[in-house]
């Protein structure tokens, strides 16, 4: 077993982005389209890129779809992207982005041929990876859910300052926000939170017009409402006046959406995944069908690691696994505990390999993936979170880990 080389005491950052940030827009749009086709064809083939900005919205990609109700549906991915917008909370054209008003190009066109004949026929034992690359999934025992705090913090306050919105809470809050939580460690664990950012696009209502920023009350209210419920729910003991809050720096956050900042889908991977806690292979998520290991192979490495951390086999466990096109077998699997295994790494690692199944098919069966469950995962994290679409959040191979390893 390694020995665990332990650091001074050191600062850790993750951000989160609301639903209404024009890359989680684009990101949702795309696995709407997603969604909509695997409801009809669940071995679509689908690779939607969505790019938004003012009265705009682009879909691109390939898309091949195998029954004559999918190719209906097709024709129908306006109507998605545009109930999408209108479900986050775009319905003013006078913020600059309207479900009603703005523009919807399509240009999409059918898979590659070529692509095709590698990866071949879906839930087939022999089907092969829709593309080369390297995946990653991460786990540590940081939280109940076992994800890094920083993220998981930086996504509930996003989540929170949602609600808030929706609810009516806070009339004034718009669509777009961020959110961005530096943690202090010691000895790798969590210590106390130094500091939290927290931007939400608002209306005029609550802008000071002698600074014409957003007043102090209204900052006031984000804490109240927003910053701390999320920590007291978390961990009443990270609450503290020594905490840094910087809300709304830049003043004033009235213009927003796709019309402060052009939107495209996969530009929030980190957010995606783990902020940056764990490593990434670069793929994104949104928009693509199982059949893409950027999405399903990371799903299943996720997976892998959570099973490894909730056994008890060790505190932290990041595994990748890399592949070829239109090849099953993965070409390598490591598995990486940073010196916290309480086992032999490597019987851990053939453990992994006799347990879970990592060719597309198996993980697509496994973790029953041809279902249009997308959408949900496309903001607010796709790790960490709780409901029947996330299969791989689950930690039914705690027991066979650990009989694996003689427990």
């Amino acid at each position: 077993m390694a020995k665990k080389i332990m650091k001074s005491t050191h600062l850790f950052t993750s951000e989160s982005v609301t639903k209404g940030h024009p890359d989680k827009v684009a990101d949702q749009i795309s696995d709407g389209v997603l969604d909509c086709l695997l409801a009809k064809d669940p071995f679509a083939r689908v690779a939607c890129e969505t790019l938004v900005t003012t009265g705009l919205v682009v879909l691109a990609g390939e898309i091949t779809v195998h029954n004559s109700k999918a190719k209906e549906a097709l024709l129908t991915v306006e109507t998605v992207a545009r109930d999408v917008v209108r479900s986050i909370g775009y319905n003013d054209s006078a913020t600059g982005f309207d479900y009603r008003s703005c523009a919807v190009l399509t240009a999409l066109h059918s898979q590659s041929a070529d692509i095709a004949q590698g990866v071949g026929k879906a839930l087939d034992r022999h089907q092969g990876a829709g593309d080369q690359g390297l995946m990653f999934g991460f786990a540590c025992d940081e939280t109940k859910v076992l994800m890094p705090l920083p993220i998981y913090m930086a996504h509930c306050l996003t989540d929170k300052l949602s609600e808030v919105r929706e609810s009516g809470v806070l009339k004034w809050v718009r669509p777009d926000g961020k959110s961005q939580v530096t943690i202090r460690y010691a000895n790798e664990r969590p210590d106390a939170i130094d500091a939290i950012v927290l931007s939400t696009q608002h209306d005029e209502s609550v802008i000071n017009p002698r600074t014409n920023n957003m007043s102090d009350q209204a900052r006031a209210k984000l804490i109240e409402k927003v910053v701390r419920p999320v920590v007291m729910a978390i961990n009443p003991k990270l609450w503290s006046n020594r905490i840094k809050f910087h809300i709304n720096p830049t003043g004033r956050f009235v213009t927003g959406g796709p019309h402060g900042d052009s939107g495209v889908t996969g530009r929030k991977i980190i957010v995606d995944t783990y902020g940056g806690r764990g490593a990434h292979g670069g793929g994104a998520f949104s928009g693509k069908d199982p059949s893409k290991v950027d999405r399903s192979a990371s799903y299943m490495a996720r997976y892998v690691a959570k099973n490894v951390v909730a056994a008890k086999l060790a505190s932290v466990c990041e595994v990748q696994v890399s592949y070829a096109i239109g090849v099953a077998e993965p070409i390598s699997v490591l598995v990486d505990c940073e010196g916290t295994a309480r086992v032999d790494e490597a019987r851990l690692a053939k453990a992994i390999r006799d347990i879970f199944p990592l060719t597309p098919a198996g993980i697509i069966k496994h973790l029953d993936l041809l279902r249009p469950i997308y959408r949900d995962t496309a903001a607010g994290g796709h790790f960490g979170r709780k409901g029947p679409h996330f299969t791989w959040e689950k930690t039914d191979k705690v027991d066979a880990l650990r009989k694996a390893m003689g427990l």
